[in-house]
């Protein structure tokens, strides 16, 4: 296995090379995912019969929780990817335990909110728009759930095996797609709850 020192680590060889730019494809078809769930929210999201609308369930206070938990969480990875860029591997394995810390702040934070949804009548039954909504927030939250695990199992490797050329790929990619999560957040937070709380 030849080693580009030029290049990162994570960079370094031309099968990491070849990892990133499938794992940027994955993305895409990620993106597709999410902008179907968008639109068939957008398409129902005033279909809401009998049941309650945005404004009424919508709720500021857990949703800035869970907008500053996650953009900084994002902040941590990207810390953690430096730290490992300069072979700082505790420092690394630090950071990318706090993002994991901040990811399980939002898991909870989300599980309070869905609660909150059930108790004032929005469950999947409800309406188009609770169903649309529910299913796009559950997805994302199954994302975020499907990062810590995989987050944590990269932290055990790092640990076992120190930073070299693969934990630094799979470190690498997995910040992508911490980074890709918090991203939709934003469409999220922006899109469907400040638009449904105006």
């Amino acid at each position: 296995m030849k080693i580009d020192q030029s290049q990162p680590l994570e960079y370094s060889t031309d099968q990491n090379q070849l990892n990133i730019l499938g794992f940027w494809i994955f993305l895409g078809a990620e993106i597709m995912l999410f902008a179907t769930l968008f639109t068939a929210y957008f398409t129902l999201q005033g279909r809401t019969g009998s049941g309650p609308t945005p404004g009424e369930i919508f709720e500021i206070t857990p949703v800035l929780i869970e907008t500053i938990v996650l953009l900084t969480s994002s902040f941590t990875i990207g810390l953690g990817v430096h730290a490992m860029r300069l072979g700082r591997k505790n420092a690394m394995l630090t950071f990318f335990g706090i993002t994991l810390l901040l990811g399980l702040v939002f898991l909870g934070v989300e599980i309070f909110e869905f609660t909150h949804y059930y108790h004032v009548g929005a469950t999947y039954q409800t309406s188009a728009f609770t169903a649309a909504l529910l299913t796009t927030l559950g997805t994302h939250g199954a994302h975020v759930t499907l990062g810590l695990f995989w987050g944590l199992f990269i932290m055990i490797q790092v640990k076992k095996r120190g930073i070299n050329p693969a934990t630094a790929n799979k470190s690498f990619i997995f910040s992508l797609y911490w980074h890709f999560l918090d991203v939709v957040w934003i469409f999220i937070f922006s899109f469907i709850y400040l638009k449904g709380m105006m």
